[in-house]
């Protein structure tokens, strides 16, 4: 059941809806995607990704199961080399791929809630509208340190280093997908050396000599950054960074 919130509407410009129209949609997105697609009932929302067959994040999704049909919610710079991704895992399933220009991705208002933090309140799909660049959406989620595909990028980073596996945008127990086996390796030995962590910049001048930080964005002087964790525990935080680690991360 679609839920409303506090937080005003707003059109992200920078999505794009894809509509798969036909039999046996979200099994097959559920043998492709980090997430688990397959139980989704509709009004209810997953988010994951499809990965690089080396493990990496190439488009981060989220899914919307609608009656008759499944979209995809994904970045709009990357929506025709996913379509393509998508026919060519399809191989003879029938089922319609399509892109939709009628159709806008919009935060706030009636949607289902963003299953990566609830402070990013709901998300939604919508006919008609304009875009938009959704500052007080972008204001939340660098608050709460969440990356968007403008900082995971596409074919750069792990699943771990994009935080996946703190907000379920990763599932351990299904089974096979593509780039799982890497993943898994990750998780079972704990090798995540980087993470994207919430940062506040007190200082543009600052010299990163340890090379512990990478900014992947900037909403004023709030940022996003790629942390070298063991480097960071080592040297900490160049001078005029602050690193912050988000209350919702696991240990």
């Amino acid at each position: 059941m679609a839920i409303s919130n506090p937080y005003p509407e707003e059109t992200l410009g920078y999505r794009a809806v894809i509509e798969l129209r036909g039999d046996g949609i979200l099994s097959f997105l559920h043998n492709i995607l980090t997430c688990v697609v397959e139980s989704l009932n509709q009004g209810e929302l997953a988010y994951g990704a499809l990965l690089s067959p080396q493990g990496k994040i190439l488009h981060d999704v989220f899914v919307h199961p609608l009656q008759g049909v499944v979209l995809l919610d994904c970045d709009r710079a990357g929506a025709a080399d996913l379509i393509a991704k998508l026919k060519l895992y399809r191989l003879r399933a029938k089922f319609e791929i399509a892109l939709r220009q009628d159709l806008h991705v919009v935060v706030g208002g009636v949607g289902a809630l963003d299953p990566r933090h609830p402070g990013l309140g709901v998300r939604g799909i919508a006919g008609g509208g304009t875009s938009g660049d959704a500052a007080l959406y972008q204001a939340r989620r660098f608050a709460l340190g969440i990356a968007d595909t403008a900082e995971i990028g596409s074919g750069k980073l792990f699943p771990h280093e994009a935080n996946f596996d703190q907000f379920g945008g990763v599932d351990f127990y299904k089974g096979c997908y593509i780039g799982q086996e890497v993943v898994s390796r990750m998780q079972h030995r704990g090798t995540a050396r980087s993470r994207i962590l919430p940062v506040t910049v007190e200082n543009d001048q600052f010299t990163d000599e340890n090379r512990v930080l990478e900014i992947l964005g900037r909403s004023g002087s709030q940022g996003l950054a790629l942390v070298r964790l063991d480097r960071w525990a080592e040297h900490g935080a160049p001078l005029g960074v602050t690193i912050a680690k988000p209350d919702w991360m696991k240990p």
